[in-house]
């Protein structure tokens, strides 16, 4: 099984990060896609973050209805703040037989330097790219294990979305319907 693993804080997951996931989807050899929710990205600050848990109920609802994507919590057991190489090495001691990419968009490609042990990542798994052919280059854009994927790339922002929240503005059609519906349940980002 060749699974895409598109890690997040999904804080909330919007609709660009599921055209994202479709557009790698149907743009590579891959046959599921996982959206692993970081309890903590070591690059990001944690006070933005809504619960954990809460941020995984919205993937999971917003995956649902796809066969093909999956919400994973596979970080919430591991040592925080997450690191790309220590989930990968997790999974694919837990799983043998899947074959693991990384998904990630075309701007992180010239920060990989500034990742845990980058070059075990570049060595070991194919990294899918998504972004537009457009996007500036990096030292990495030729590597053997860097796979570039053009896709329909909106300019949606969760920092927007929830600051658009906060200020009681309306947010659908930037959200799965049951992720607004949750985060409005649950009072969050306000």
């Amino acid at each position: 099984m060749r699974i895409g693993l598109f890690f997040g804080s999904f804080n909330p997951i919007h609709i660009g990060h599921l055209i994202i996931a479709q557009s790698v989807l149907n743009g590579s050899d891959l046959q599921k896609i996982w959206f692993v929710v970081s309890p903590h990205n070591p690059l990001k600050p944690k006070k933005s973050l809504a619960n954990a848990y809460d941020r995984l109920r919205m993937v999971e609802l917003a995956t649902a209805e796809n066969d093909a994507f999956m919400a994973s919590n596979v970080e919430f057991k591991l040592g925080q703040p997450s690191f790309t190489i220590d989930t990968l090495t997790h999974l694919t001691d837990k799983y043998p037989g899947y074959d693991f990419s990384i998904i990630m968009g075309s701007d992180n490609l010239g920060s990989l330097p500034k990742w845990k042990n980058y070059e075990a990542l570049l060595s070991n798994y194919p990294i899918y790219a998504y972004g537009r052919s457009s996007d500036a280059s990096t030292p990495f854009d030729l590597h053997p294990t860097v796979h570039r994927i053009n896709s329909c790339i909106l300019e949606i922002s969760a920092t927007e979305i929830r600051e658009l929240i906060k200020n009681k503005k309306n947010v659908r059609y930037l959200l799965p319907d049951d992720v607004l519906e949750y985060i409005n349940s649950n009072n969050l980002y306000l």
